[in-house]
């Protein structure tokens, strides 16, 4: 797609999607320039994956390691689909941990290790989302009054940007 100049993605998409999959997802647009389809698969991610980090901080703050790894799964089907791969990635691992095994889900590991491994990942799952979500955010020009209209919450984020 992206050989053609069909979807005029920015030099930095590569930064925060998988290209390929984003661009699956934008030919679904069928040449509605206003980008409909794509734009509610992005904004309803977002209040989907604010949802999720909630849960997770639930989950961990009741150390229901089974859960984290259901809402790791969850999120990493979620994130995938839109080419979010630093968010899939970090899910994956988050669902190998609560499996009890190691992030590449090939050892076993005990709960402890595993909670405190979860717990350094999460900040670092949603500075990633951050990350995409503004940058998707831009891409498809989604302003707050938008983003409001949808039910979304203000990103999370562990610094400033």
């Amino acid at each position: 797609m992206s050989d053609d100049g069909n979807f005029d993605l920015p030099e930095d998409a590569r930064e925060y999607v998988d290209v390929e999959t984003f661009e699956q997802i934008l030919e679904m647009d069928d040449d509605d320039p206003e980008r409909e389809f794509s734009r509610g698969l992005v904004v309803g991610f977002f209040d989907q994956a604010m949802n999720t980090f909630d849960e997770m901080d639930e989950s961990l703050k009741r150390k229901d390691i089974h859960q984290l790894s259901s809402l790791g799964h969850f999120l990493k089907g979620s994130s995938a689909t839109l080419g979010l791969f630093k968010v899939r990635d970090t899910c994956e691992k988050i669902q190998h941990l609560g499996a009890l095994k190691d992030e590449a889900g090939i050892k076993d590991i005990d709960e402890k290790d595993a909670l405190l491994k979860i717990k350094n990942l999460l900040p670092i799952m949603k500075k990633d989302y951050a990350a995409a979500e503004t940058w998707l955010k831009k891409y498809f020009n989604v302003d707050e009054e938008e983003e409001d209209a949808q039910g979304s919450k203000a990103p999370v984020t562990t610094e400033s940007k």
